[in-house]
């Protein structure tokens, strides 16, 4: 099997994916035509069937399809113009070969995690990172598994995983450098900050948003759920509840961003910069690795909106 990752500018192929959206759309002229995003393990790749004629069968998203076209490079990413299409038949695949899952090994991150846990000092947040984490099995396997996005950073098997590790190793740091910051709180909102994703994103293979997830975002989510995990423990400080709290509201950092509060505490603030570094950082990491390795300018990327280049040494 060609994975997606390893398709090359001018390449013609005849292969399966799995078709995780499929748009009907029309060219400025007004002719119809199919914009597709293919997915396998390695990552997506943008797709177009601008000839709705013989050799292009009826599919829908969320089916695998046998596609065959040739790969171009379209403002620095490549893209497949597909000729032919059908429904690809049992036996022709392996579902495991469509969901794109982290490079890291799973577990390990994990272990790490639980860690911090075991550094807690605080009996009231080690007690309640330790009923999510350690106690609550459903919720440890579902997090493992869980993506960080549907498609702008971490957005696979594990994403969640790996990115609240980074988001939690960088708090650590910042801690060690700022003795104003109180580590537990940051540690454990740094912890907990993304679990609301859990529930706005449904899992694979179709990892989009839920009915809750467009209605009420994983910032809101993830505060309901702390909040009610909170009133399970006996004495649990009001004050240290709603710092908490607050750190998971602010940690967008903006209320154009999607955070209901801004930063009011230090902790908040600290966990805004280590949140959206490391989902910045994985974002240019993936437009790079996804671009053409032969190429030094990329092209426009709209999230960061700037013409990216790659470092020469």
């Amino acid at each position: 099997m060609r994975y997606i990752n390893d398709l090359r500018d001018g390449e013609m192929i005849s292969e399966t994916y799995l078709c995780k959206t499929k748009q009907s759309l029309k060219t400025k002229a007004g002719k119809s035509y199919y914009s597709l995003l293919l997915q396998d393990k390695s990552g997506t790749l943008d797709g177009k069937v601008w000839e709705l004629s013989q050799g292009i069968d009826h599919f829908e998203s969320m089916e695998y399809i046998h596609v065959e076209g040739q790969v171009v490079n379209f403002q620095g990413a490549i893209q497949l113009n597909v000729k032919r299409v059908r429904r690809s038949h049992e036996g022709e695949y392996d579902p495991a070969d469509f969901v794109p899952t982290s490079g890291k090994n799973i577990n390990e991150m994990y272990s790490e995690l639980l860690k911090y846990i075991s550094k807690t000092k605080d009996n009231n947040l080690r007690k309640l990172l330790e009923s999510f984490f350690v106690e609550d099995s459903d919720f440890a396997d579902r997090f493992k598994r869980h993506s960080a996005a549907k498609s702008v950073h971490h957005s696979f098997v594990g994403g969640l995983l790996e990115h609240t590790l980074g988001v939690v190793r960088l708090c650590d740091y910042y801690a060690d450098h700022y003795p104003l910051l109180n580590r537990d709180l940051l540690v454990a909102a740094a912890m907990f900050h993304d679990i609301g994703k859990m529930e706005e994103l449904s899992r694979f293979p179709e990892n989009d948003y839920t009915d809750d997830g467009q209605l009420l975002g994983h910032i809101y989510i993830g505060t309901e759920v702390i909040s009610a995990r909170i009133k399970t423990i006996p004495g649990f400080p009001p004050a240290l509840a709603s710092q908490l709290k607050h750190c998971i509201l602010a940690h967008h950092g903006e209320l154009e961003y999607g955070s209901p509060k801004k930063p009011a505490i230090i902790e908040a603030l600290a966990l805004n910069f280590a949140d959206n570094t490391d989902a910045k950082l994985q974002t240019m990491t993936e437009f790079l690795n996804g671009g053409d390795e032969k190429a030094t300018w990329l092209g426009m990327n709209r999230l960061f909106e700037s013409n990216i280049r790659r470092t020469v040494f």
